[in-house]
C-alpha cells in the first residue's frame, strides 16, 4: 500500500512536523518578531466532526467509492495556505460527501451517469495541489469528488515520434520513472511536481519550470481524451493542424468544468546530458531585468532563465540584500551548451552583470554537477524545499501571486503592484511584512513575475488577515493590466478577477459549450463560469 498523504500538511503523514518541531519554530518566530506564540498541537483526524454524507452510493458503485473520514477530509480542499490552515484546525465546513476512485472507463462512466441522473455535483481531483480552491466542493445538496489516482499508467510509448500515451492520474515522479528506462523524459516540472498529476497539469494549464521554450503543458499535448456527461471527447493525434479551432486547446485549462480528462498523448524528449549554468550578479533590479530581456529576445532558449530581486536573492540565495541574481542554464541531449551559455553571459555582462569565467559551470556529457554550488545552488535548494507545515497556525501569514505583463508595461506594472500591495501589507502586518519578486518564466514579449509576501499576524486571525492582502494583490494585478494567473489557474479564488479579464462574449461561448457537454451542470460549478 502506498504511503498515505497528510490531510493537512504538504507531504506524507510520515513527514508531518511533530509537536516538538513546531514548538522550536514557535520559539524562533516569537524571538524574531517580539511576540508570544503558543504552538497548537498537531491535529488528530479522529477528533474531526464531518457532517454525514448526504447521498447514498448505488450498490453497483460501492466497490470503489469511499465515505470514511480521511478520504472525505483529504479530498475536500487543495494545498493553499487557507486550505491547510482550515484542515489543521479540523475545520471542514463543506466536506465532499463521497470520494469515487474509478479505475476503468466503465466505472468512470457509471459515476457520471449516476451523478447526472441525481443532480449530484462532481469535482475532478488529481493530486490536490490546487492553490486557488479549484478542487474545493461547491455549495450544493450533494458532491462527489472524482479521484483519478487509479488512472496511473503509461500505456504506450512511440519512440520514433517521441510521444507517450499516458493516463491522467499518474503523479509526476511516477511518470518520469516510467519514461526513464527508454531514455525519455516529459521534462515538465512544476513546483508541485511530487504531488501533482498529468490530468491536473492539463486541466489547469500548468507551467513547468523550464521556463523560456517548451514549458507550459500546452507545448507537450499531442491529443487528449476526456469523458463528458454527454460522452467521450477525443482529438486526433497529430503533430500540428490548421483545421479550425483546436479541440485540445478547449480542454487545456478547462479546470474540470467540461469533462474528466482520462489520458493524453504527450510529446516527450531524450533525457539531457549536456548542461551549463551561470549565476550572474547585478547591482540593481532594473539592470537584471534588462539582461533577462536581452537574453530571451536573442532567442537562445535557455532551459532556465530567472531573476531574483534583492529581497528574494538575500532570502533564497544568500546575497547581501542589495544585489539582484540572474540564473541562466541550458541543457541538451545532443549538443554541448558551451556556446549558448557563453552568449547569454556576454549579453548579461553588457547589461552590467558580474560573473567570473571560473563560476560558469559546464557539463559536456560527463555527469559533472551544474547549478549545485554557491548562490545558484542555495536558490535551488530553497526552491525545491516545500514547507511541510511547521508554520501552520503559528500566526505567520504567507502567500504568493503570479502574473504576466508585456515588457513595455513592466516597469510601471511592478511599481504599481509594489506600492499597492506594500501598503496593504503595512496596514495589516506593520514592519514585519516582506514583499519580493522573481521571474519564473520569461518570453520575448514579456516576463511572468512571481511575487512572494508574508507578515507576522495574529494567531487565530490568519485567514482574515490573508483575505485583506489577497484582495489587494488580485485587484492591483488586474487594474495594472496583468493576468490574474499565469500558471496557478483560476479556480474559485480568482473568479472575480477572471470575470473582469476575459471577454464577455467568450464567457457566453464557454457557457454554450458547457451546456452542450454538461447539460445538467454537474461538473465543478463555480469554476471559470456559472452554468
Amino acid at each position: 500500500m502506498a504511503p498515505r498523504r497528510s490531510f493537512w500538511a504538504w507531504g506524507l503523514e510520515s513527514e508531518e512536523p511533530t509537536d516538538a518541531q513546531r514548538a522550536v519554530r514557535a520559539e524562533d518566530l516569537s524571538k524574531r518578531y517580539g511576540t508570544s506564540i503558543t504552538p497548537i498541537p498537531v491535529p488528530d483526524l479522529a477528533d474531526a466532526e464531518l457532517r454525514p454524507p448526504r447521498v447514498q452510493v448505488p450498490d453497483a458503485l460501492t466497490g470503489f467509492c469511499r465515505t470514511d473520514t480521511w478520504e472525505r477530509a483529504f479530498h475536500s480542499h487543495g494545498a493553499h495556505f487557507t486550505d491547510r490552515t482550515n484542515a489543521f484546525n479540523l475545520r471542514f465546513p463543506n466536506p465532499t460527501d463521497v470520494v469515487a476512485h474509478p479505475g476503468t472507463d466503465a466505472e468512470l462512466t457509471a459515476v457520471l451517469d449516476w451523478c447526472s441522473s441525481k443532480d449530484v455535483k462532481v469535482v475532478p481531483f488529481g493530486a490536490g495541489s490546487s492553490v486557488v480552491w479549484g478542487v474545493n466542493p461547491p455549495e450544493a445538496d450533494a458532491v462527489v469528488t472524482l479521484a483519478m489516482d487509479r488512472f496511473d499508467q503509461v500505456l504506450e510509448i512511440d519512440a520514433l515520434s517521441r510521444a507517450a500515451r499516458v493516463q491522467a492520474g499518474i503523479y509526476g515522479p511516477a511518470l518520469e520513472d516510467r519514461l526513464r528506462p527508454g531514455g525519455f523524459t516529459l521534462r515538465h516540472f512544476p513546483q508541485s511536481f511530487r504531488f501533482s498529476t498529468l490530468g491536473g497539469w492539463i486541466a489547469t494549464r500548468s507551467g513547468g519550470h523550464y521556463a523560456t521554450n517548451h514549458t507550459h503543458i500546452d507545448d507537450f499535448v499531442e491529443s487528449v481524451r476526456m469523458l463528458t456527461p454527454r460522452g467521450w471527447w477525443e482529438s486526433r493525434r497529430l503533430p500540428g493542424s490548421g483545421a479550425g479551432p483546436s479541440p485540445d486547446r478547449l480542454v487545456i485549462g478547462s479546470e474540470g468544468v467540461l469533462g474528466v480528462i482520462t489520458e493524453a498523448w504527450m510529446r516527450i524528449q531524450r533525457r539531457p546530458t549536456f548542461r551549463a549554468t551561470a549565476g550572474i550578479v547585478f547591482p540593481s533590479w532594473a539592470a537584471g531585468t534588462t539582461a533577462v530581456r536581452h537574453i530571451v529576445q536573442a532567442k537562445l532558449w535557455p532551459a532556465n532563465c530567472r531573476i531574483l530581486d534583492p529581497v528574494e536573492a538575500r532570502r533564497a540565495a544568500g546575497l547581501d540584500g542589495t544585489q539582484t541574481l540572474v540564473i541562466v542554464s541550458f541543457e541538451s541531449a545532443e549538443l554541448s551548451q558551451r556556446h549558448l551559455i557563453g552568449a547569454a553571459v556576454e549579453l548579461a555582462r553588457a547589461a552590467g552583470g558580474v560573473i567570473a569565467d571560473a563560476d560558469i559551470a559546464i557539463d559536456d556529457g560527463q555527469g559533472e554537477p551544474t547549478g549545485r554550488g554557491g548562490a545558484v545552488g542555495a536558490w535551488r535548494d530553497a526552491f525545491i524545499g516545500v514547507d511541510l507545515g511547521l508554520d501552520t497556525s503559528l500566526g505567520l501569514v504567507a502567500d504568493t501571486f503570479e502574473t504576466a505583463i508585456t515588457w513595455d508595461r513592466w516597469p510601471e506594472f511592478d511599481a504599481v503592484v509594489r506600492e499597492r500591495v506594500g501598503a496593504a501589507l503595512s496596514e495589516v502586518f506593520g514592519s514585519t511584512a516582506e514583499l519580493s519578486c522573481r521571474f519564473t518564466h520569461v518570453y520575448p514579449d514579456g516576463p511572468a513575475p512571481y511575487y512572494t509576501w508574508f507578515g507576522m499576524g495574529k494567531q487565530g486571525s490568519e485567514l482574515s488577515q490573508w483575505a485583506e492582502v489577497k484582495h489587494a494583490t488580485a485587484e492591483a494585478v488586474v487594474d495594472a493590466g496583468g493576468t490574474i494567473t499565469h500558471h496557478h489557474a483560476v479556480g474559485r479564488m480568482h473568479r472575480p478577477q477572471y470575470d473582469r479579464q476575459r471577454p464577455e462574449l467568450f464567457a457566453e461561448a464557454l457557457r454554450a459549450v458547457k451546456r452542450t457537454l454538461d447539460p445538467n451542470g454537474i461538473l465543478n460549478p463555480g469554476v471559470l463560469i456559472d452554468p
